[in-house]
């Protein structure tokens, strides 16, 4: 593995565990442990898994345009934002397409709490920061570290740590008293489709927590394999894989993200082009996908009508373990893409059948 690699804070702790290590957004990141791929994730399904996410970008924006900067940036309503609650949002480009998805929440009446992707982050913030006015300050957090405690157990897990994490409703954020690490920082959200939190916490003290985690015996170390195969899953999109600048937030069936207000004036970056799109419809969307037989079709597959007409291509694909069955994403001509529809993929040549079905593959079980 390259030395010119990042680390997160609970690296030492992964290789104490036996992780095997791989390069991923230019860090050293465990792909799965001992347990493998298939048990990490049928543990965070039926208990709770906790996974390192410190290559994720936090960022605090403060200040009295703070809100106004981040709305003409991305389509979400953020003036109808409770402080104490979080939202998925876009940061989108004048052409309509996506930089990146992201998770903001609302901290108090001036002050924002960012979470972006690993990749993009650097990319995101000077993006960010290139729209401040005087007075409003962008404050990366680079000395904190993220993880994400996620299955049907993580409630009752996390509690024990912070009794007051139990009245969180999917999507609250909260700063948190956890006996001997002070205040953290918890949103209860995730990238599982699970219910869970995503937790914030000074780096010097990520070590320590994590393994305080650990030692409750519903909870296991899980890797980035099962996280993927987890969020495939739920139908959640992968950032350079399903959603990119390339693709806008019609075609990619994030329409949601969009929020009522905003669709009054549509006055964001791209916003006219999202507006044509939902008014005339996009040339293609993006789909679920079940293959027949047990071969899965990975990404960059080319999708075919049964005659072999082209019609797309899969963006994200695997095996599903909750399903114990192959599925993907990708995106398919819009006239082709109802579900039921019978398809091809074509892998290794050769021509599998498969239909289109709606997405998530496993329902989603968030604590609403």
């Amino acid at each position: 593995m390259s030395e010119d690699l990042n680390t997160t804070p609970l690296d030492a702790l992964h290789r104490e565990l036996g992780a095997r290590m791989v390069p991923f957004a230019g860090y050293a990141m465990p792909v799965q442990y001992p347990q493998g791929v298939l048990g990490e994730h049928l543990h965070t399904r039926d208990k709770a898994g906790l996974f390192d996410v410190s290559h994720m970008g936090q960022a605090t924006l403060a200040g009295p345009d703070a809100i106004a900067v981040m709305e003409r940036l991305c389509p979400g309503d953020l003036q109808g934002l409770k402080p104490g609650r979080q939202r998925y949002s876009l940061l989108t480009t004048p052409e309509g397409t996506i930089l990146d998805d992201f998770m903001i929440a609302r901290i108090g009446e001036q002050e924002l709490f960012l979470v972006v992707n690993a990749a993009c982050k650097d990319a995101d913030f000077a993006h960010i920061a290139a729209s401040l006015p005087a007075g409003t300050t962008l404050t990366r957090h680079e000395d904190r570290a993220l993880l994400a405690l996620q299955g049907p157990m993580a409630a009752e897990v996390f509690a024990r740590m912070a009794p007051a994490s139990a009245a969180m409703k999917f999507m609250d954020i909260a700063d948190l008293d956890v006996a001997g690490f002070g205040r953290v920082r918890a949103t209860r959200s995730g990238y599982t489709g699970e219910d869970g939190f995503e937790i914030s916490v000074p780096g010097d003290q990520a070590q320590a927590f994590a393994r305080a985690l650990l030692a409750q015996p519903e909870v296991a170390p899980i890797g980035l394999g099962a996280r993927d195969s987890l969020r495939l899953e739920a139908g959640l999109p992968l950032y350079g894989n399903d959603i990119d600048t390339t693709t806008t937030p019609i075609e990619a069936g994030l329409t949601f993200a969009i929020n009522k207000r905003r669709k009054m004036a549509w006055d964001f970056a791209g916003g006219a082009v999202m507006r044509d799109q939902l008014d005339q419809g996009t040339t293609r969307l993006r789909v679920g996908i079940l293959p027949e037989g047990r071969a899965p079709a990975r990404a960059g597959t080319e999708i075919q009508l049964p005659d072999g007409t082209p019609i797309g291509t899969i963006t994200s694909g695997g095996f599903g373990p909750s399903l114990n069955a192959p599925l993907a994403m990708g995106y398919v001509a819009r006239a082709h893409s109802a579900d039921g529809t019978a398809i091809h993929l074509i892998v290794r040549g050769k021509p599998l059948p498969a239909r289109i079905v709606p997405m998530p593959f496993v329902p989603h079980r968030y604590a609403r």
